[in-house]
């Protein structure tokens, strides 16, 4: 396998609500897509690097140039034989993961259709359907937040996710538990609360919570380690967890009792399966968390979420919670159970809309 040229595209789309979480509100999204020809046949992949550095320091100003600067260079003209040993093709570039994963996830939904299979099927996923949750940002209002809930429930989400920050946690939280005793409920606090916080964080606890995702700094397992000692309720790492050594060291250190995986947090197929693997091996439940993507990488989402130990309902959605028009063909869609079908057809099992692409592309670069 050879990947003869690349075409980078950054498209704006505009979120048909927005969405706010402890580190900044959004309304029009940034994406990045990358359209590679491995052999003749192409394959697609997504940048999920935000808008700003405030997830993390990658963001979409810094994933362009590594991407066309540095990792183009390093597979150009370069022979693998599958799209497992392109991520060592990258490894001399320290960090920016969510460049390499739109490079590299490509390759694989190229191979997959040079094969003729799904992608779910080449990567080793096992599953024809997977459980879908839905994750809501900070609202206005108590009430807002409980209608959200109602309406996502109705619509068949397993599991409901809330952002939190400082001064809106306990509140929100004590309300949802009164309207929906019985639900799957989660918070995610996107690193916004620190160990002096632990009072509070405690208290969530009388809320029968299925876990607290990320809530202290996005490089800290130290603190992590300290609060789990103290909590019953499991914490989920996510921002803390960007290569697989990490991972180890989380799972062993107790940091942590869950992981969520991104594709793109952590480099694409080949770091993610090594990460699913070590959670495997060690019972550490994974499920696979969302980054407000197209419906491009919410294809690769799915065929990831297949592996079997995501065990937990993710953050992989119907298309039309996000947009108004996805740029994928058919959309994603989410059954009345809450679970979406896995494509069955060669790749992502998802045709790119290139016509609404190009419409809504307002950068393109072709790397020869």
């Amino acid at each position: 396998m050879r990947i003869q040229e690349i075409t980078l595209r950054e498209i704006s789309m505009k979120l048909v609500t927005p969405f706010e979480t402890s580190m900044d509100r959004l309304e029009v999204r940034r994406i990045l897509l990358s359209e590679v020809n491995v052999d003749g046949v192409t394959g697609w992949g997504e940048c999920v690097a935000a808008e700003a550095p405030f997830y993390s320091p990658e963001y979409a100003d810094t994933a362009w140039p590594v991407l066309s600067d540095f990792l183009w260079p390093m597979v150009k003209g370069k022979k693998f034989n599958s799209a497992c040993e392109v991520w060592g093709l990258l490894k001399r570039v320290r960090g920016h993961n969510m460049a390499k994963a739109c490079l590299e996830a490509a390759a694989w939904d190229a191979e997959a259709k040079q094969k003729g299979i799904p992608l779910a099927k080449l990567i080793g996923g096992t599953r024809e359907e997977i459980a879908s949750g839905v994750s809501i940002g900070i609202k206005d209002s108590l009430d807002e937040l409980v209608a959200t809930v109602k309406k996502e429930l109705a619509a068949g989400y397993q599991r409901i996710k809330i952002k939190i920050k400082p001064g809106k946690d306990f509140q929100p939280v004590r309300r949802l538990r009164q309207e929906f005793p019985r639900i799957k409920l989660m918070v995610d606090a996107n690193s916004a609360y620190t160990l002096e916080d632990f009072p509070l964080l405690k208290q969530l606890e009388g809320f029968y919570l299925m876990m607290i995702e990320q809530p202290l700094g996005w490089d800290d397992l130290y603190s992590h380690i300290e609060l789990q000692k103290g909590l019953e309720t499991p914490i989920c790492l996510d921002e803390c967890i960007h290569t697989e050594e990490q991972a180890r060291a989380a799972v062993e250190l107790g940091a942590c009792k869950i992981i969520n995986i991104k594709l793109g947090r952590v480099g694409g197929f080949t770091p993610a399966r090594r990460i699913h693997d070590i959670c495997l091996q060690r019972d550490i439940p994974v499920w696979c968390g969302g980054m407000l993507e197209s419906g491009i990488g919410r294809a690769h989402n799915i065929a990831l979420a297949t592996l079997p130990n995501f065990s937990l309902p993710g953050d992989v959605t119907a298309s039309k919670r996000y947009w108004a028009e996805d740029i994928i063909s058919p959309e994603v869609t989410v059954s009345p159970q809450g679970t979406i079908r896995v494509p069955t057809g060669p790749g992502i099992g998802f045709e790119p809309r290139l016509d609404l692409i190009e419409k809504l592309t307002v950068r393109k670069e072709r790397l020869v």
